[in-house]
């Protein structure tokens, strides 16, 4: 096996082919994924209240909505965070350019927590939700310096520190202080979060039909394996917007370890990127962009 040049902000030159980043490179366009969940039905059940929540009609769509965010929050981690939405939910993650690992990992909690809200949904009746997974690039940012709260914080911290408040008023401050803005930087400038959310709402018109879980075809290095059961190929477009997929539907998981080391078949984030831009050599691109 050929010997690279290893990223040297973590590594040093001369190692083995893999992995060719170092532990501590960071750039300012990640690459990320994403999946988009969404309750189907939930809002033709809210207007057959009247959009009204004292109507009796809509006490058993407040009940799917409280149920749906119960299994969203269950599901949640470190490594699967989530943000619900009324009726949908994203959870996101910035993949490995090292190992395929963590798409993995992605992959089969997204799995796992599309088929507990099926069998949920349809043991109660419901018709179920759809789930999209997709990867795309995404821009870094932060949130710091952004909300106002965070001024009447080092203002508590302040005046304790001088004495003019005691320890007690000081908890009792900071205990009362809200945000008055807030952002999930992760998913801002998103576009794994945008194709997946795209994607779900084109609907059956865009070839994403029913209470299915679509994967992504780029998190994968060939079309068929043994773990995996997916359905057909969809060559799915959104002209308007120019983002094009290729998706599949998840059929079954045969295996759902999360093992150190993926199955065959799966990508790491530096292929997927190579996959999204068609560019061989995206890492001396990301390399670039940390220069601008």
């Amino acid at each position: 096996m050929a010997k690279k040049q290893i990223d040297m902000e973590g590594e040093s030159a001369g190692q083995i082919a893999q992995p060719i980043v170092g532990k501590s490179a960071s750039y300012p366009f990640q690459v990320s994924i994403a999946c988009w969940i969404d309750l189907l039905g939930y809002g033709g059940m809210i207007a057959a209240a009247d959009f009204n929540p004292l109507h009796v009609k809509s006490k058993e769509a407040l009940r799917r909505l409280r149920d749906f965010h119960k299994i969203v929050a269950s599901h949640s981690a470190r490594n699967f965070p989530t943000l619900v939405m009324n009726d949908g939910a994203v959870a996101y993650r910035d993949l490995s350019l090292r190992s395929p690992s963590v798409t993995y990992d992605f992959l089969i909690r997204s799995w796992k927590l599309f088929s507990e809200i099926k069998s949920f949904e349809a043991a109660v009746g419901h018709p179920g939700a759809r789930m999209v997974l997709a990867c795309g690039f995404r821009m870094r940012g932060r949130r710091a310096g952004m909300d106002a709260s965070a001024g009447q914080l080092r203002s508590i911290l302040a005046r304790l520190q001088g004495g003019r408040i005691n320890s007690e008023q000081a908890v009792r401050e900071a205990a009362s202080v809200r945000p008055t803005f807030d952002i999930i930087p992760q998913l801002q400038a998103n576009f794994a979060f945008t194709k997946a959310y795209v994607a779900e709402s084109s609907g059956k018109a865009g070839g994403i039909a029913g209470a299915n879980f679509y994967v992504d075809l780029a998190i994968f290095d060939r079309p068929r394996l043994g773990w995996i059961t997916l359905g057909e190929t969809i060559n799915w477009s959104h002209s308007r917007l120019a983002l094009s997929a290729d998706f599949a539907s998840v059929l079954r998981v045969n295996s759902q370890d999360r093992a150190p080391v993926a199955p065959e078949g799966v990508c790491d984030g530096l292929q997927i990127a190579e996959q999204l831009t068609g560019d061989p050599n995206v890492l001396q691109a990301l390399r670039q962009a940390q220069k601008l």
